[in-house]
C-alpha cells in the first residue's frame, strides 16, 4: 500500500483547482454578504417600486435571501398592492431574519389569512422554543390542513415534548407520509427506535407508500437497535421500489449492517450502485472502523482519493481513528497533512482524533501541537489532552491545561476527573490528588464512578496510606470490583507492604475472579519480598491448578482501570 501522504499530493495536485476555485467562490460570497447590496441589483431595487404584485413579490424574497430585512420592509411598505402571497413571505422574511416582533406585528395586521400565514406563525413559535404560544395559536386556527398538524408535531419534537407530540399525531384527523416520517424520525432521534419502527410497520400497513426520506429513517431506527430482520425487509423494499441509487438510503444501510455486524454485507449494499459522495463512503470508511476492520477503512480512504472523492471531516476523522487504533502513525501523519491541506486542521472533530492519535502513539508534543491549532476547543478536546498528558506522565501539564479549561467556562465530566486522577497518581502529586477527588465528590455535580474511587485508592497506596486505601474500598457507595481491589492489592507491594491487607484484597478478587492472574502474580510478588516462599511455592502451584498463565509486561496501568 502506498503512503497515504505520497497519495493525497498526487490528489490534491490534480484538484487544486477545485479548492482554489472553492476559496474563491467562498471569498467572494463573504465580500457579498460584507458589502450587501453593493451592485446591479441594488441600484435596480431603489428605482420605485412597481406595481406590479409578481415583480414586488420577486424583489422583497431576494431582499429577504440575502438578509436585507429593511429593504424588504420599506418595498412591502410603499407597494400598494398587497396579495396574501406577499404578506406570507413578509412575514416568513421577518422570521428567518431573526426579528419574531415584527413577524407578528404584520402577522396582526394582515387582512386575509390563510392556513399559510398561521402555519409560518406557529413554525416560528417553535423555532424559538416558545410552545405554549404555538399550541394556543393552534388552538385558534380556524382551519387546520395536515401541513399545520406536522408542523407542531415536528416541533414538539425538536422542543424534546415527545410525549405531546405522540399524543397530537394520534389525534391528527388525515396523515400522509410526512406525518408518518415525521413521527419515525422524531422517536429515533429521543432514543425510541422501538416505537420508531412500530410506527413504520403501522405505516405499511394502513398502505401508505414511504418515500427514500422514510426508508432511511427506518434503516437508521433498524441500525440502533440492531434489528438484522426487520431491516433486511426494509432493504427488499428498497431495492423493489429502485431507491437504491439514493445515496442517503445507501449510507443507512451501511451503518445498519456495520451496527449489527454484518461487514460483508456492508460492502455489498455499497457496491449495489456506484454513489460518488462523500456521505456513502465515509459510511463505509465509519463502518469498517466500528467493527475493526481498520486495514479495510483505510483502504476505502485511499480509494476515495484514487477516484476524486473530496474527504470531508467526518472521513478525516474516521480514518485518523483507524490509523489510531493500529497505531499506523506513518499513515496518521499522512492523513493530518491532507486535512491541513483541505484547512480542516482548526476543526474540531479532526483536532480531536489528531491529539488522541499523537498522544497514543507516544508523541506527547505533536498531540500538544494538534491540541493548539483547534480553535473551538470542545469539552472532548480538553480530556484528550489532560487524559493524553496523564498517560505519559506529564502531571505538571494536565495540570496547567485542566486550569485553562475552567478558565473557559467548561465543566469537567467523569473523564476529565479520571484523567486529574490518575496524573496525580503517576506524577506523585498525592496532595493535589486528595484535593481532587474531595472536590469531586463533594462540590462536583459529576457522578461519581467506580473508576475514580480505583484511581483515588490507588493515590492513597503510592502515599503509604494503605490503612486509609482500605477504609475507602468498604465504605465506597458501591460494589467495589476487579479494578478496585486490584488497586488495593498492587499498592501493598514495595517498602510500605502490608501482607494482612494483601490477603484480603486478594481474596476478595479470587471471589470475583479465581483465575485472575494479575493478583497470582502480585501475591507472589509480595510473598517473596517478606521471605515467605513456603506461600510463594502454593501460590504457583494454585497458578497450574485453575490454569492461569503469568502475563508478560504487567503493567500497573491495568491495575487502575482494570
Amino acid at each position: 500500500m502506498p503512503t497515504f501522504r505520497a497519495l493525497f499530493k498526487s490528489f490534491y495536485s490534480l484538484h487544486r483547482k477545485t479548492f482554489t476555485n472553492s476559496s474563491t467562490h467562498a471569498s467572494i460570497a463573504a465580500a457579498r454578504v460584507k458589502n450587501r447590496g453593493v451592485g446591479p441589483d441594488r441600484r435596480h431595487f431603489k428605482e420605485p417600486p412597481s406595481h406590479d404584485v409578481y415583480l414586488s413579490t420577486k424583489m422583497i424574497s431576494s431582499h429577504v435571501e440575502n438578509y436585507r430585512l429593511a429593504d424588504a420592509l420599506h418595498l412591502f411598505d410603499e407597494t400598494s398592492e398587497k396579495d396574501t402571497v406577499m404578506w406570507n413571505l413578509m412575514i416568513k422574511g421577518c422570521v428567518t431574519c431573526g426579528n419574531l416582533d415584527m413577524g407578528l406585528r404584520l402577522f396582526n395586521e394582515m387582512p386575509e389569512k390563510n392556513v399559510i400565514s398561521w402555519t409560518t406563525v406557529i413554525n416560528a413559535f417553535l423555532k424559538y422554543g416558545m410552545i405554549e404560544e404555538a399550541k394556543g395559536l393552534f388552538r385558534k386556527m380556524p382551519v387546520r390542513d395536515t401541513a399545520s398538524w406536522n408542523a407542531m408535531v415536528h416541533g414538539f419534537f425538536v422542543n424534546r415534548r415527545v410525549e405531546e407530540a405522540i399524543k397530537l399525531f394520534e389525534e391528527m384527523p388525515d396523515r400522509n407520509v410526512i406525518s408518518w416520517t415525521t413521527m419515525i424520525s422524531g422517536l429515533d432521534q429521543h432514543g425510541r427506535s422501538d416505537e420508531a419502527l412500530s410506527y413504520f410497520v403501522k405505516m405499511v400497513g394502513f398502505g401508505v407508500k414511504p418515500t427514500s426520506n422514510t426508508f432511511s429513517c427506518a434503516i437508521t431506527s433498524c441500525a440502533n437497535v440492531q434489528d438484522l430482520y426487520l431491516g433486511r425487509q426494509v432493504h427488499g423494499h428498497v431495492l423493489k421500489l429502485g431507491y437504491v441509487s439514493d445515496m442517503f438510503i445507501t449510507a443507512s444501510l451501511i451503518t445498519f449492517y456495520a451496527n449489527c455486524k454484518q461487514i460483508e454485507e456492508c460492502a455489498k449494499a455499497f457496491n449495489e450502485k456506484f454513489h460518488p459522495n462523500v456521505v456513502v463512503w465515509t459510511s463505509l470508511l465509519t463502518g469498517y472502523g466500528a467493527n475493526g476492520k481498520h486495514e479495510n477503512a483505510l483502504g476505502v480512504f485511499s480509494n476515495m482519493i484514487r477516484v476524486g472523492i473530496i474527504p470531508n471531516q467526518s472521513s478525516f476523522t474516521s480514518a485518523l481513528n483507524s490509523s489510531r487504533e493500529i497505531e499506523a502513525f506513518d499513515w496518521g501523519k499522512g492523513i493530518h497533512c491532507g486535512a491541513f491541506k483541505m484547512g480542516l486542521e482548526n476543526d474540531v472533530f479532526v483536532g480531536n482524533s489528531l491529539v488522541v492519535l499523537y498522544t497514543k502513539c507516544g508523541n506527547i508534543l505533536d498531540g500538544v501541537a494538534a491540541f493548539k491549532e483547534i480553535s473551538d476547543k470542545n469539552l472532548v478536546s480538553w480530556n484528550s489532552i489532560i487524559v493524553g498528558c496523564s498517560q505519559h506522565g506529564q502531571g505538571e501539564w494536565a495540570l496547567a491545561f485542566f486550569t485553562q479549561m475552567a478558565k473557559t467556562g467548561l465543566n469537567p465530566d467523569e473523564i476529565t476527573f479520571t484523567g486529574l486522577l490518575n496524573s496525580c497518581s503517576h506524577s506523585g502529586k498525592f496532595r493535589k490528588g486528595r484535593q481532587i477527588f474531595e472536590c469531586l465528590t463533594r462540590y462536583s455535580k459529576v457522578e461519581v464512578k467506580i473508576e475514580h474511587y480505583a484511581c483515588m485508592v490507588d493515590i492513597l497506596c503510592r502515599s503509604g496510606e494503605l490503612d486509609e486505601a482500605e477504609r475507602l474500598v468498604k465504605e465506597m457507595p458501591m460494589e467495589a470490583n476487579l479494578s478496585v481491589w486490584l488497586a488495593l492489592l498492587s499498592g501493598c507491594r514495595g517498602p510500605q507492604a502490608d501482607l494482612e491487607i494483601a490477603e484480603r484484597a486478594a481474596k476478595r478478587i479470587f471471589c470475583i475472579d479465581p483465575k485472575c492472574g494479575a493478583a497470582y502474580v502480585l501475591m507472589s510478588n509480595i510473598y517473596a519480598s517478606a521471605g515467605k516462599w513456603n506461600e510463594v511455592a502454593r501460590i504457583r502451584r494454585k497458578m497450574k491448578e485453575v490454569g492461569t498463565v503469568k502475563q508478560p509486561g504487567y503493567s500497573e496501568a491495568f491495575v487502575c482501570f482494570g
